[in-house]
């Protein structure tokens, strides 16, 4: 049994579906299920990391605008609900394994393309600098006998069901239903990373940590960067109604920059990335255009 704290979001679902398919059984751990699925409540962790193998800690204030916004709430739930959730497992009496969920935003603004796994940390927002503590947590967990590892994930998209304002998900709208483009800086530049591949990352890292092996930090990513402009250029290709772009400056506290190495995934868990952006791309405008034509027709019949 392994708890997935955060196991209604965008990565968690995916997750599920995918342990689910082989066999393997998930307890869900999420404020959104439950109020009392709060992982800042130390009873309520206590009773979900209960009797389980391991832990996948996906829960968080999970983006950088919200950390801005919210800097105390970003600090209860990424830094000190991570403690405690850290120190339920060291009282386990089975020592469950545990596997953290960090982003690419913990290398900040790297002054080379791509970035490796053991460039130097450098986080320039309050997120980042949130996941950092996390990460270093999680690794002392070990000193107290957890088997832990760390996944560091970068700009995830695939599924409507994502929060609306996300970059790609809310290009993929646009590009389905018409409307306007905003471009936080046309030449800003990530690395795009569907769910699904993610999803089958994260299950070959559960695999490896529940033989006991301890790795160094793995970002699971295509190691291919697209720019804004070049997501504006593709809702425009594949869009289905009018769309306009407007350019709109850079927001400061965001790395404008990155793109990784996906070799270690490779190397150590068998891992690369399989969803190209165009595909991916593609792929979600189209499930939001066939949604709003259900959504039209379902109304018209009624």
């Amino acid at each position: 049994m392994i708890l997935i704290t955060g196991s209604e979001g965008l990565v968690g679902r995916a997750t599920i579906r995918a342990l689910a398919d082989r066999g393997i059984s998930c307890r869900q751990f999420d404020i959104a299920r439950d109020p009392g699925q709060d992982t800042r409540n130390e009873r309520s962790l206590e009773a979900a990391v209960e009797g389980v193998d391991g832990v996948l800690h996906l829960a968080a204030v999970s983006r950088v605008v919200w950390a801005q916004r919210d800097p105390k709430l970003a600090q209860e739930v990424n830094v000190a609900a991570t403690q405690k959730l850290v120190d339920t497992v060291i009282r386990q009496k089975t020592r469950p394994w545990m596997i953290f969920a960090s982003s690419r935003e913990v290398y900040g603004e790297q002054g080379s393309l791509p970035v490796h796994e053991d460039a130097e940390l450098s986080p320039m927002n309050i997120y980042a600098r949130s996941k950092v503590a996390g990460e270093q947590m999680v690794a002392a967990a070990r000193e107290a006998g957890v088997v832990s590892n760390i996944v560091r994930l970068s700009n995830v998209y695939g599924c409507t069901r994502d929060h609306a304002d996300r970059v790609v998900t809310a290009f993929a709208h646009t590009a389905a239903l018409g409307g306007e483009l905003r471009l936080d800086g046309p030449e800003n530049m990530f690395d795009f990373t569907h769910v699904d591949d993610v999803a089958r990352g994260l299950v070959a890292l559960i695999e490896a940590t529940q033989t006991g092996k301890i790795l160094p930090p793995i970002h699971l990513l295509t190691g291919r960067g697209t720019t804004l402009q070049m997501l504006a250029d593709l809702a425009g290709r594949v869009a289905r109604k009018p769309v306009s772009a407007r350019n709109a400056p850079s927001r400061t506290y965001d790395v404008a920059r990155f793109y990784g190495d996906p070799s270690r995934a490779k190397e150590l868990l068998g891992w690369q990335a399989e969803v190209d952006i165009e595909t991916g791309f593609a792929r979600l405008a189209d499930n939001f255009f066939e949604e709003a034509e259900a959504k039209t027709s379902s109304l018209a019949l009624a």
